[in-house]
């Protein structure tokens, strides 16, 4: 009757034990589990913010390259420096290679860089309509100064400053709605905002750039190119 007793005591204790020994065995999975979970979780923070940050400089750099892309384009470098009179000059340099494609100049109107083999005819020709910019660089290149004026120009200056034109050879004249100012005197990497068309830095400009030194090909044609 004892040997039955402690027999059953013996059994039973060994089922507590096996089920203590699986307990334990689901804990310690449970636990592996959670760690792994924590791991995989941590680990997909890191990538993401890795590919967040990565996107942002990619970003970022795209808008850099936007930014510089205007500059490259027209086979440009440098930037302006405004003298004391008011003239801002482009530093740096500026291409002359022909294209027959569209340029993004880093300046508004363009002072020089890339251009269309076709230049604008510039022996006093005064334009109604805006003109393109390829061609009118072109013009720039054989000595010309491009007046351009915006629709916030009175009609009086415009009037006067056509009159000038259309008597100085190796000059044009055009509408220009992206610049800063209504009254805008463009050489070849010179530019100058004038207040109106009686601002004595009108005839300075004329009388300085018009077949000035600036200018690349001195004596090149202001006829026989394009007409718009």
């Amino acid at each position: 009757m004892g040997s039955a007793k402690n027999s059953s005591n013996a059994a039973r204790k060994a089922r507590i034990e096996e089920m203590r020994r699986a307990e334990r065995a689901r804990e310690r999975r449970g636990r592996v589990l959670t760690i792994g979970a924590s791991v995989v979780v941590v680990a997909g923070l890191v990538v993401g913010g890795v590919v967040l940050v990565n996107a942002q400089k990619d970003k970022a750099n795209t808008a850099d390259s936007s930014a510089s892309g205007d500059a490259k384009n027209a086979g440009n470098s440098g930037h302006f420096v405004t003298g004391k009179d008011g003239v801002k000059t482009w530093s740096g340099k500026l291409a002359r290679t022909h294209v027959t494609t569209k340029v993004s100049y880093p300046m508004h109107p363009p002072v020089g860089g890339n251009h269309n083999p076709v230049w604008l005819n510039c022996n006093g020709d005064v334009y109604t309509q805006p003109v393109q910019d390829e061609n009118a660089v072109h013009a720039l290149e054989h000595g010309a100064v491009w007046v351009t004026y915006t629709d916030k120009a009175s009609k009086a200056d415009v009037d006067a400053l056509a009159a000038k034109v259309k008597k100085t050879p190796y000059s044009l004249m055009s509408p220009y709605q992206n610049q800063d100012a209504p009254l805008t005197l463009s050489a070849w990497g010179h530019q100058v905002t004038v207040k109106s068309a009686s601002d004595p830095e009108v005839d300075t400009f004329f009388a300085t750039y018009v077949q000035g030194q600036q200018t690349p090909e001195p004596g090149a044609s202001c006829t026989g190119g394009a007409m718009k």
